[in-house]
């Protein structure tokens, strides 16, 4: 709420804005309630003088008073305990020329009955009036009076005295003001209740402040990657970004999911399990639509009741290329690593001859390297006609040879360049991760040798990879290999054969293992068109 150029805050507006309502809505009330009940007041009290002047009216010792039949003095002593018991202040008999019959003072009967308003009683008409009289302001009721016969033999008066209707009055509308009084006490404590509640259910957060979160959220769940929906208690969808929204249109699911129970709009979620049981799930895989969603789902709770449930969902698409792309960037920093560092012992090698003048043997160890090399870069550059792939392989040789072990690579045929460059990260992947637990593997070992055996088609290309020595690979374990983390190395493992075997189906090839006490052989077969074939 703005007030002047300055905005009250959240818990000041309430309390104002309560009280201004609670104040208006008792002070119109109770204006209502006290002019009613004013009204009703003086009817009250007219009705109770017009019963009393009835009564006299239709007294038999008053008519035959008046018809000179008894003692006149009845009536005075009549109208006085009347008076008494009735607790007006007079009750006035008069005869037909408005001479008193009865008084409260009583030196006044036989006096003309004074104020002017007895006219229309005297002309048999029944009504009530205000006048002055000699007692002060009054308010009269007037009765006619009438014999047995229907004749009209005088009239009664019946009054209470202004100030005493007014003292009624008054005390009715002091018992209104009090209620009122006290209702807006009660509802200015409602009002700080009020207030003070909802700062608290708002975590003492202005309006302002909210909506800059408000908006500040929107921004945040906008800008991630991630798809990322949240459902309430009752598994409503009650947000979705844009991320998710276009993840599920591409797995064919349509329309808004704000509002729908998560079950319809996307039954494979899993959240409402979440809403059930309160533990979350990471990194589970769900396929929907033919798309392969890696999802993420986690209880929301509020003082340890769940209240909701928020789930992310990431493309497994997306995430693969990432793996594969930092995959093979890993394996072409270590080949590069393992070549610097076998050229530079080499160099020390050469340098240390130097400096003792040993130039013949300088000269025949520099020969047997240079042979070395070249039989080694003639048999790949023979076989491979890739770069980036013979590179690799020649890394992955002077690598085995760090490490103790012998790799021999072989063919009988030449693999050409790929139509498609893009491929080549995947063969690599799939070489690299096969030669590296070889190579593991035969560390353990002694005489380690590793037989890489490359084939190709023109239609599929081949690899073998065999190493020995290694006890081969127990039956109860050949199908777990390939799973994702599991490895008998320790944690934190387990990706390599994984990597392999999604690498190879993403391609459409197959992978085999052949494995006993004496050699294990992986061999993996995927289409393949080099740049020859395809022009």
């Amino acid at each position: 709420m703005k007030f002047g150029k300055k905005y009250l805050s959240l818990h000041t507006a309430i309390v104002l804005f309560v009280c201004i309502v609670v104040i208006l809505a008792f002070s119109v009330t109770g204006i209502l309630i006290s002019e009613e009940v004013t009204d009703q007041t003086r009817k009250e009290l007219e009705q109770k003088t017009m019963n009393v002047a009835r009564m006299v009216g239709h007294s038999p010792i008053v008519i035959e008073g008046l018809e000179q039949k008894r003692d006149q003095d009845d009536i005075r002593i009549f109208a006085k305990k009347l008076r008494e018991l009735t607790d007006v202040r007079f009750v006035v008999v008069m005869d037909m020329k408005g001479i008193r019959k009865s008084h409260p003072d009583e030196w006044k009967i036989g006096k003309h009955f004074v104020g002017g308003d007895e006219i229309r009683a005297l002309n048999g008409e029944e009504y009530t009036s205000i006048a002055e009289g000699t007692l002060g302001s009054s308010l009269r009721a007037f009765e006619p009076i009438y014999n047995s016969e229907g004749k009209q033999v005088g009239a009664v008066s019946v009054g209470l005295l202004l100030d005493r209707v007014q003292m009624a009055v008054a005390k009715s509308k002091q018992i209104i003001y009090v209620g009122v009084g006290l209702g807006i006490v009660v509802g200015i404590i409602g009002a700080l209740f009020l207030a003070g509640r909802v700062k608290k259910i708002l975590f003492g957060l202005e309006p302002s402040e909210i909506a800059n979160l408000w908006q500040e959220r929107d921004a945040m769940l906008e800008s991630v990657r991630e798809g990322i929906i949240a459902v309430d208690k009752e598994s409503k969808i009650v947000i979705a970004n844009a991320e998710a929204i276009r993840m599920f249109e591409k797995a064919g699911i349509q329309g808004n999911p704000i509002g729908q129970k998560v079950e319809d709009y996307m039954p494979v979620s899993h959240l409402t399990s979440v809403l059930e049981n309160g533990k979350e799930e990471h990194d589970q895989e769900r396929d929907m639509g033919g798309m392969t969603f890696v999802v993420n789902r986690v209880p929301v709770k509020v003082d340890d009741e769940v209240v909701g449930a928020i789930a992310t969902f990431r493309d497994k698409t997306e995430l693969k290329q990432l793996a594969e792309k930092l995959t093979g960037v890993k394996m072409y920093a270590e080949a590069l690593r393992v070549k610097s560092h076998e050229f530079m012992n080499k160099l020390h090698v050469i340098l240390g001859m130097v400096n003792i003048g040993e130039y013949d043997k300088l000269t025949l160890y520099i020969r047997q390297i240079t042979s070395s090399y070249q039989i080694e870069v003639g048999t790949v550059s023979r076989l491979v006609k890739d770069p980036v792939l013979a590179g690799f392989l020649l890394s992955k040789m002077s690598y085995a040879r760090e490490q103790g072990v012998k790799l021999n690579i072989q063919g009988e045929t030449v693999l050409p360049p790929p139509k498609d460059q893009e491929v080549m990260d995947d063969i690599i992947t799939i070489i690299g991760n096969l030669i590296d637990n070889a190579i593991e593997a035969g560390q353990v070992c002694d005489n380690t040798k590793i037989e890489v055996e490359l084939k190709y088609d023109r239609a599929a290309f081949s690899l073998a990879v065999r190493d020995n020595n290694n006890g081969g690979i127990p039956a109860e374990l050949r199908e777990k290999i390939f799973k994702k983390g599991f490895s008998t190395k320790g944690e934190n493992r387990g990706f390599g054969l994984f990597l392999v075997r999604k690498c190879t189906e993403k391609m459409g090839g197959s992978i085999h293992l052949n494995t006993n006490n004496d050699f294990t052989t992986f061999i993996v077969q995927i289409p393949y068109k080099g740049k020859e074939e395809a022009s």
